[in-house]
Parts: C-alpha cells; structure tokens; sequence
C-alpha cells in the first residue's frame, strides 16, 4: 500500500474495497461521502447527470427485427421497444441478438433521450456531441491547412527545378 498510482487507491475497510478517484494537494486521498459508491465508466457512460429511469413509467415490448441476420434476426422477437408513458418517448433497440443487451441499451438511450427532453440545448449528450463536431472541424481546418502549406512547397520547390536554371 507504500505505492499508491495517481489516479486511483484502493483502501479496505470492512473488508470492503472501496476506489478513490484523487488526491488533495497534501496527497492524501479523498474518498467520498459515507453511503456513496462512485463506479468507474468509460465512454458515453460518464455521464452523470442523467435521469434515473422509473420502471413503473415504462412500457416494455419485444417485437421481431428486422434488417440484415437472415432467419435468426427475422423470426425472434429480440427486438426491444420501450415506451416511457408521462414523456411519450418511445426506443426500440435492434443491436444485438441478446434481448438482454437490446433491452440495457434500450434504457441507456432511454435516459439520453429523457436528459435531452427535459434539458434541451444544456443536455450534456448535446454539449459532448457539440464539442465533438467543433473538435472535427477544428482537425479538418488544421489538415487543409497542410495540405495547403504542402502544395505551396511543392510548387516552389518545382519553380527552382524548372529546365534552364542549373542548380545542383
């Protein structure tokens, strides 16, 4: 326990492991609150101000999917629709095979789509989603912009080179 990385420690207590994400300026670790778990995710999934999903508003069906997957996709019903009945939001899920994973996916969609619905434009899968595109756009600028610069070298670089002029 003398090496602890810098980003995560683990302590016991109880004979629970418990993570803790950092460190204060001292070096010692913080840990949350009594009574509150922090659960490490990646991706979309860091997320954390999205609404917790009631499932008593939900309606859930499973329905045939369609699309590519031939007989095993077209005649089981692994395909998740679900309904939240106050919003009137409704997802169906077709990206796997699993209806276990259709229907977690359905409800990770579902909560996006509720944080958008309630939040609007200060949604934080549409501020990400904004910050994403600026963040292509700023990468395709910068690449037309070599290419640009390197075609002007070329150019230059060929203009010295021209028949007549005995550089070598």
């Amino acid at each position: 326990m003398s090496k602890l990385s810098p980003f995560f420690c683990y302590m016991y207590n109880n004979l629970r492991s418990r993570v803790t994400w950092r460190r204060d300026s001292l070096g010692v670790p913080y840990s949350p609150p009594a009574g509150l778990t922090w659960v490490a995710m990646a991706g979309k999934k860091d997320l954390i101000d999205l609404p917790v999903l009631d499932e008593g508003e939900l309606e859930e069906q499973f329905v045939r999917g369609s699309g590519p997957g031939g007989q095993a996709t077209n005649k089981t019903s692994n395909c998740v629709v679900l309904k939240h009945i106050p919003s009137g939001l409704v997802v169906k899920c077709h990206q796997t095979r699993s209806v276990d994973i259709n229907r977690k996916r359905a409800r990770e969609i579902m909560r996006e789509k509720l944080d958008v619905f309630h939040k609007g434009a200060q949604s934080e899968v549409l501020v990400r989603k904004r910050e994403s595109e600026a963040m292509k756009q700023e990468k395709r600028r910068k690449a037309k912009e070599n290419l640009e610069r390197k075609k002007l070298f070329k150019e230059a670089l060929l203009a010295e080179a021209k028949p007549g002029s005995d550089t070598v």
